[in-house]
């Protein structure tokens, strides 16, 4: 495999490296099925962690969890500052959700998939496990959304770039009581919401499909979710911008001690992530909006449904159906 020059990957690494990570997400994907509507959470995401840990161990690179589900002596997460890899290889920064929507997972709902992105070492944000603010938009809007102005006037924005009325707009926003003012302000501009309950990663992606009738995601949730989508949205030409939201003074000095001089500055897609050499990976656990979920066949095949999104020179996505 190439090495780094000037800590920049080559494309051959981005695509080798995709596809090895492709395979990452099948298994954790795979080893999560199990407890599909069992009502466990810790061993859902302990299955999927021990099989993403292990397989990206095997993966020529010398990887670094930058921003994931919590700190080391929170297992069975991948925690903050884990290295991961032969050590032969690209450097790499990597955040993850071995099974975003753990909630939904549990009650054999919709919409839970394992999620993991990738880019150069050092340009992924590093920051704590904790709220963030966020607004995305597809490629046709990107420069268009402003995170310190009102959801009101982001959507006149939006809609103005996208030659639509603004009734027209729809807008994904998590089903919350913290969330009911911006509802008010989409249901008072005419415009269309679509609620959804957990995991806001699809929500941020279905903005830059064009066959997906959704133009913004906006609201309040994980960072580790934010960072992961603001760098599948960069693979796809899309837009994301963010505020990190401490919400006790802990949170606000950790911020401070992992490098983040001002906590709640608001950050552009190219803060969050600063390379373009980037890429993510997605694989259904459960039907969702973007992918089917893992599928178990009466010959003992079991079917996978992924999404990877490569950036560089080459930006593209594409959905994979696979065999196991």
């Amino acid at each position: 495999m190439n090495h780094l020059k000037n800590n920049v990957l080559y494309e051959k690494d981005i695509q080798t490296l995709a596809m090895d990570f492709l395979t990452v997400a099948q298994k954790a994907a795979i080893a999560s099925y199990p407890w599909i509507g069992k009502g466990n959470k810790i061993e859902a995401d302990g299955a999927g962690t021990e099989a993403m840990r292990n397989q990206m161990n095997l993966i020529d690179m010398s990887g670094l969890i930058v921003i994931g589900e919590g700190e080391m002596d929170e297992a069975p997460m991948l925690y903050i500052g884990e290295e991961l890899g032969t050590k032969n290889g690209p450097q790499v920064d990597i955040a993850v959700d071995p099974v975003e929507g753990t909630t939904m997972m549990s009650k054999g709902q919709d919409n839970a998939l394992t999620v993991i992105a990738v880019s150069t070492k050092g340009s992924l944000l590093h920051a704590p496990d904790m709220y963030m603010h966020k607004i995305a938009v597809g490629p046709k809007a990107k420069g268009s959304i402003n995170i310190d102005a009102t959801l009101t006037e982001n959507m006149k924005s939006v809609a103005k770039a996208l030659r639509k009325d603004v009734r027209e707009l729809t807008v994904m926003i998590q089903d919350r009581p913290r969330h009911d003012h911006l509802i008010k302000q989409v249901l008072d501009a005419g415009a269309r919401v679509k609620l959804f309950a957990d995991g806001d990663v699809t929500g941020a992606i279905a903005t830059a499909i064009e066959e997906i009738d959704v133009d913004i995601l906006v609201g309040m949730g994980g960072a580790p979710e934010g960072v992961i989508a603001a760098t599948a949205l960069k693979c796809m030409g899309g837009d994301f911008q963010a505020k990190l939201a401490p919400q006790e003074p802990e949170e606000f000095d950790r911020c401070i001690k992992m490098g983040i001089s001002d906590p709640e500055k608001a950050l552009t897609i190219d803060d969050i992530v600063k390379s373009e050499d980037c890429f993510f990976v997605a694989t259904g656990i459960t039907d969702g909006m973007l992918m089917r979920g893992i599928r178990k066949r009466n010959d003992g095949l079991i079917l996978s449904h992924s999404f990877v999104a490569v950036g560089g020179n080459s930006k593209h996505y594409q959905f994979v159906e696979a065999f196991h």
